[in-house]
C-alpha cells in the first residue's frame, strides 16, 4: 500500500470526515429532490399555465409570446437543465405580475420571515426549556400529581391550537377589544408581539412537555445521583449535572419545530397582513404566479434542510459519541 493510499485509507476512517461525507451527500439529494419537484410543478398543472396566469381573455398572441420568454417551448430536458443553471446562478426567473426577477421579490420578503420565525423559534426556547426543566424537577418521583396534571392538560391543549386560530384570538382579544398591539403590519416593536406568540406557544408547549421527561429521566441516571450523594447544591445538581443530559432530545426537536415555524409563518403572516414570504406566497397562489411560487416553495425547502443539517451537527459537537456510534 503507497502512502498516498494510506493517507486516503487513515482519512476516511475518521469518523468526523465519514459524518461529514454522509451528511453533504444526503443534504445534496434532498436538494435535488426539492429542485427537481419545483421545476415540475408547473407542468403538473392541468392546462396552460401560462394562459391560466393571464386569463381567459387574454390575447393569443400575448400566451404565446409569454410562454416562449418562459422557455415552455422548449423540449422538457432543455427547460429542466436551464432551470438547474438557473437556480444555481441565482436566477429564479422573472414574476408574471410584476414582471420583477423572482430573486428580487424574494429578496424583499424573505427577511420579515426570517425575523417571525427566529424570534418565534427564540421565545419558544425561552418559554419552554425552563418550564419543562422545571417541572421535571418538581414532579419527579410521582410528586405533585396535581401540578403534573394541570401541566400535561395545559400543554397539550395549546399544542394543538393551529397557530393562525391562536392569532386570530390574541387580534380579537389584545388589538381590537384591549387596543394593546396593532392589528397588522410590521410598524415597529409592538406589532412584532401577537404574530410571535402565535407562533411560538404551540411548539412552546410541546417541546416543554419533551423537556420534561427528558428531565426525569436524566434525574434518575447515575451521574446525577453521584452527584447528589456528594451533597452538591441542588442549583448545582440541576444545572450543571442534569440540564445538559435533557438538552439533548430538545434540541432535536427544537430543530423540527424551527423547520414547522417557518412553514407556519405561511398562515399567520395573512392574518397579521405581515410583509413575508407567506403572505406573498398566498396571493402567488391566487394570481397563478407560478414563477414566484417556485421560488418561495425552493426558499422553504432549502431552510428546512439546513436547519436539519444544523441540527445534526450539533447533535453531533454535544455527543460526539453518536457520530462514532453511527459512523
Amino acid at each position: 500500500m503507497t502512502t498516498a493510499t494510506a493517507t486516503r485509507a487513515a482519512w476516511l476512517d475518521d469518523p468526523w470526515v465519514r459524518f461529514g461525507l454522509r451528511r453533504g451527500g444526503r443534504l445534496l439529494v434532498s436538494l435535488w429532490v426539492l429542485i427537481t419537484a419545483a421545476f415540475l410543478m408547473i407542468h403538473l398543472i392541468p392546462g396552460d399555465p401560462v394562459r391560466a396566469a393571464l386569463g381567459p381573455t387574454a390575447p393569443a398572441a400575448l400566451v404565446a409570446a409569454r410562454r416562449e420568454s418562459l422557455g415552455l417551448n422548449d423540449p422538457l430536458l432543455v427547460q429542466y437543465l436551464h432551470y438547474l443553471r438557473g437556480v444555481f446562478t441565482g436566477d429564479l426567473g422573472t414574476s408574471m405580475k410584476s414582471q420583477l426577477p423572482v430573486s428580487e421579490v424574494i429578496g424583499q420578503r424573505l427577511p420579515a420571515t426570517l425575523e417571525l420565525a427566529v424570534l418565534s423559534f427564540a421565545v419558544a426556547l425561552l418559554l419552554a426549556i425552563p418550564i419543562g426543566a422545571a417541572m421535571g424537577v418538581l414532579t419527579r418521583g410521582g410528586r405533585r400529581r396535581g401540578a403534573e396534571l394541570t401541566f400535561s392538560s395545559t400543554s397539550v391543549v395549546l399544542g394543538a391550537i393551529p397557530e393562525f386560530l391562536l392569532g386570530v384570538a390574541f387580534v380579537w382579544l389584545f388589538a381590537v377589544q384591549l387596543g394593546w398591539f396593532p392589528v397588522a403590519g410590521r410598524s415597529g416593536p409592538s406589532s412584532y408581539v401577537l404574530p410571535v406568540l402565535a407562533l411560538a406557544i404551540g411548539p412552546a408547549a410541546a417541546l416543554a412537555r419533551i423537556m420534561r421527561v427528558e428531565m426525569l429521566t436524566v434525574l434518575q441516571a447515575d451521574h446525577v445521583r453521584t452527584a447528589r450523594a456528594k451533597r452538591l447544591p441542588a442549583a448545582r445538581v440541576y444545572l450543571r449535572h442534569a440540564l445538559p443530559g435533557a438538552l439533548t432530545a430538545a434540541i432535536t426537536l427544537g430543530g423540527l419545530l424551527l423547520s414547522a415555524l417557518v412553514a407556519g409563518t405561511v398562515l399567520v403572516e395573512n392574518v397579521f397582513a405581515w410583509p413575508g414570504l407567506g403572505g406573498t406566497i398566498v396571493s402567488s397562489i391566487l394570481d397563478k404566479d407560478y414563477p414566484v411560487v417556485q421560488g418561495i416553495v425552493l426558499v422553504y425547502g432549502a431552510g428546512v434542510l439546513v436547519v436539519n443539517l444544523l441540527v445534526d451537527v450539533t447533535l453531533a459537537l454535544l455527543d460526539p459519541r453518536s457520530v462514532i456510534r453511527e459512523s
